[in-house]
Parts: C-alpha cells; sequence; structure tokens
C-alpha cells in the first residue's frame, strides 16, 4: 500500500482513517488560514483544505497528501471553534433548537505527477433544544473547545443534542469518508490508499 500522508493533527480524522484501515502518518506545517469575506462556506473549506494540503505535499512529494478542513454555518454565518466557555455557551444557545449546515472540504495532492484535486459535502444538522444547564455541563466538560460549532456529534454527550442529520453524519466529524473514497479511486487510481 502507499502511505498516505495526513496534513492534519485531528484526532477525529485519525481515528476514521485508522478505522478504515488506511496506511498514514501525519505530518503538518504551520498554515495562517484565510479567506476573503463572502466567500461561500463551500469554496472556503476547499481553500482551507488545499492551504493545509499544499505546503506539507511540497514536502512530501512521492506521497498522497490530506487536508481537511470543517466549518459550522448558522444563518451564513461561520461559527468556528470556540475561543472562551463563554463563546462556547453562546453558540450552542444559537444553535440550540435549530438547524445548521456543516461542510467539510477535502484536498488531495500528489505532488510528484501534479495531481491535486479539492471537494466538499453539506450536512444538515438539527440541535435539539437545549437547556442552560445541558448547555453549562456539557462545556465544562472541554469537548467543545476544540470544535466549529462547540459540538462533537461523535462525543457522547454532544451525541445526545444532535436530533436529525441530513446528509453524511462523517461530514459533521470532519471527514466525509465516502467522498474520500471516490475522490481517490477518480483521481489516484494508481495509488493503492484504500
Amino acid at each position: 500500500m502507499d502511505q498516505l500522508v495526513l496534513a492534519s493533527t485531528s484526532p477525529r480524522r485519525q481515528s476514521l482513517l485508522r478505522h478504515m484501515g488506511v496506511n498514514f502518518r501525519v505530518l503538518t506545517t504551520h498554515v495562517e488560514e484565510t479567506f476573503e469575506p463572502g466567500t461561500k462556506p463551500a469554496d472556503i473549506v476547499e481553500s482551507l483544505a488545499e492551504q493545509k494540503a499544499r505546503p506539507v505535499a511540497d514536502i512530501e512529494k512521492d506521497h498522497l497528501v490530506l487536508a481537511a478542513d470543517t466549518i459550522v454555518v448558522l444563518d451564513g454565518k461561520i461559527l468556528g471553534k470556540p475561543e472562551t466557555p463563554a463563546t462556547a455557551e453562546a453558540m450552542l444557545r444559537s444553535l440550540s433548537g435549530r438547524s445548521h449546515d456543516v461542510y467539510t472540504g477535502i484536498a488531495l495532492i500528489h505532488a510528484q505527477t501534479n495531481r491535486s484535486v479539492t471537494a466538499h459535502e453539506r450536512t444538515e444538522v438539527t440541535i435539539s433544544t437545549l437547556s442552560d444547564d445541558e448547555i453549562r455541563t456539557y462545556v465544562r466538560g472541554g469537548s467543545p473547545m476544540d470544535k466549529a460549532g462547540a459540538y462533537g456529534i461523535q462525543d457522547d454527550r454532544g451525541a445526545l443534542f444532535v436530533s436529525s442529520i441530513r446528509g453524511d453524519y462523517y461530514t459533521v466529524m470532519g471527514l466525509p469518508l465516502s467522498l474520500l473514497y471516490r475522490l481517490v479511486k477518480a483521481n489516484f487510481p494508481d495509488l493503492t490508499i484504500f
């Protein structure tokens, strides 16, 4: 099997790849994530994924490099990772009892053969109505602090808050596996990643 290089320190993405039996290692570089105001969410996640993948691909020219980026969008506003517990609580209150969109972009680059592709998935998530006590308890546990939108669908408690999803569950976890598989098969058929 050819080795995949994951340009992400996300434990969720690493766990998903391991679960699929993918042989990979992690290498990241510091990237100042930027996008123009008014950019569509789909374009943002694809661009940010590529920004993360490109410098790693310049180092690992003979390996396929994968990067991903996830954002939560509510009423056209991007909810990133909360900076403080108070911000996390405010995000969860804004999501409570409502639906929002989760976008995850993927970038795959094989520098040696000058091939690259970006794509994204969008999934609609509905959160149950949450009490202030539920929100405070969840935030105190620390889980929301490293997640876009301040919740994790894979968390024990975070999973309890999600009343429905429309789309790919793995998009919400940060790595749409079906999309990844299709992109590798279509664009890198000579590489035996899966």
